[in-house]
């Protein structure tokens, strides 16, 4: 399937201004609740405005095309005035954890050389304590209070209200003549070994996605309201919640506050989203919060979304048995794709699987010798579409090895079934070779997951005398003792429901699992506890 895009085309335009040309002006584009729970809607007519006010203050302060623009807001309308204002202007956005170290703060303003950043109140300490090393930065916008002026710790940069330097520009702004292929977003990798590198890609990649994505697995439409667990700054959450409610005219719901289970419980019988984008660990604590649940309706689902990890088929058949009406459309994507390119369908979702690929995607699962595989037969997935990233910003030797043309090569290890559906088996470096045969550390996980005394786990290969073992890192459901007699129960279930050579050799109890701030479970650390 080819995608057919105007050479030149501004994310802007397509994402938010097409809404007005459409007659959606007066709708409510966003709903967002602050930090201290207030809540304010705002119409596509004010989100525009916002942008180009935001574009106005950026361009005051000296920003140009391909200038990058680096983004710390928590979820809500500056966020989204950001957003699409640098978008609008032809810089180049960047966007970050707005709760992250001063140091990686430091890390991103050097590696993305951004003359202005948007920062919160809450985060400016932060940015203050590393402002003396920042060799690019011009000025920080920041979101609350903040004294206007040159700073102490660099004179060089300024210090700047928001409120003043965007309340006080130009509404109109003309949206920067950009072709398809230019320079509009960094992705960050997640970063699990390593600093995160952000994955260069242009206008027309996003567009694309929602074009397949988003209006053809999706079927997002414009009364529907959009919700989200992974925060804005992340590539999901961005695409989901964000750009893919407005490529239809529909609505986003953006809180600011950390989306704990009962609080996205609570949000979602509050203010009744259609469509909730999730991951698996939050969806597994939103079963297990049956007090919340008791107390709040969540009856406006229409479906969830899933990504970010694999989802074990027990969490969908335990979500689909409590709430009949709402599935759970499992997928894959990645900051080098922008967003999901296997998902599964309405109506068609196989357990256990990652579906289908989307429309305009291709994918091959290969072997060690980059041929491809027999179908049935594990291998690594190098998948190819028009959302590819162009490359990883100043590691030239990591994009010749992943960008291949218009192939991404993962490390992700598939296979595909005779009905073409994807079965994620981990990635490459989290394969377990034991007694000479390859072992998925997921089909351990979930086996343990299975068993009512495991909230989560994660499985890691440890070598004892030379050979290599699997260990399970276990988080016992709340109440439940992790001590001897629950580790052999353990091992006794795994025992009883797989091949022997795949059962845990050892199980070492921990309160939470090591997570990056995206979520996903860092099996370094886990590697490190060994």
């Amino acid at each position: 399937m080819t995608v057919k895009l105007p050479d030149r085309l501004n994310m802007a335009t397509y994402f938010l201004d097409s809404n007005l040309e459409a007659g959606r002006g007066g709708k409510t584009a966003l709903v967002a609740k602050d930090r201290q729970g207030a809540v304010a809607e705002f119409s596509f007519d004010e989100v525009a405005t916002l942008a180009n006010q935001t574009g106005n203050a950026l361009r005051e302060l000296g920003v140009g095309p391909e200038n990058r623009v680096l983004l710390a807001v928590g979820d809500g309308p500056e966020f989204v005035g950001g957003w699409f204002g640098a978008l609008k202007i032809g810089a180049v956005v960047t966007a970050v954890n707005p709760l992250l170290p001063a140091s990686d703060y430091a890390y991103y303003l050097d590696y993305t050389r951004a003359p202005v950043a948007i920062c919160d109140e809450d985060s400016l300490p932060s940015f203050l304590s590393v402002l003396g090393g920042a060799r690019h930065l011009r000025a920080l916008i920041v979101v609350g209070d903040a004294a206007d002026g040159p700073t102490p710790e660099n004179p060089a940069v300024s210090l700047v209200r928001h409120a003043d330097a965007v309340g006080a520009a130009d509404a109109a702004l003309t949206p920067y003549d950009t072709h398809k292929d230019d320079l509009a977003v960094w992705l960050f990798t997640s970063g699990t070994t390593g600093k995160p590198k952000g994955a260069v890609h242009f206008h027309q990649d996003f567009v694309f996605n929602a074009e397949t994505y988003a209006k053809q697995v999706l079927q997002l439409n414009e009364n529907d309201r959009v919700m989200s667990v992974p925060r804005l700054y992340f590539g999901y959450g961005t695409g989901s919640t964000l750009m893919f409610p407005f490529a239809v005219g529909a609505t986003c719901i953006a809180f600011h506050e950390h989306p704990k289970a009962e609080a996205v419980i609570e949000n979602v019988g509050r203010f009744k989203p259609t469509v909730l984008i999730n991951v698996p660990t939050t969806i597994k604590k939103m079963l297990l919060a049956e007090d919340a649940r008791a107390k709040h309706d969540l009856s406006s689902l229409r479906f969830m979304t899933s990504a970010g990890e694999a989802l074990p088929p027990e969490t969908y058949r335990a979500w689909t048995e409590a709430y009949p009406g709402c599935e759970i459309l499992d997928g894959i994507g990645s900051a080098e794709m922008f967003h999901v390119f296997i998902s599964n369908r309405h109506g068609e979702v196989r357990p256990g699987t990652l579906g289908k690929l989307v429309p305009g995607y291709d994918a091959r699962i290969v072997g060690p010798d980059e041929e491809d595989v027999a179908e049935g037969e594990v291998g690594t997935l190098w998948v190819g579409g028009d959302s590819a990233a162009l490359c990883y910003w100043n590691d030239r030797e990591k994009s010749r090895s992943t960008m291949r043309g218009n192939w991404i090569v993962t490390a992700d290890q598939f296979r595909k079934d005779e009905d073409g559906y994807f079965h994620y088996c981990g990635r490459a470096d989290d394969m377990l070779k034991v007694g000479g045969i390859w072992v998925s550390p997921l089909e351990i996980e979930e086996c343990l997951l299975g068993h009512e005394s495991v909230k989560e786990c994660a499985v890691i290969g440890f070598e004892e005398e030379g050979l290599m073992l699997p260990k399970a890192f276990v988080v016992p459901r709340d109440g439940q003792a992790g001590d001897d007699e629950l580790a052999a129960t353990l091992l006794e279930h795994t025992r009883a429901h797989l091949a022997r050579y795949k059962s845990p050799r050892a199980i070492r109890f921990l309160d939470a699992l090591p997570r990056n701030d995206r979520g996903k479970v860092q099996r370094n650390a886990l590697r490190e506890l060994s």
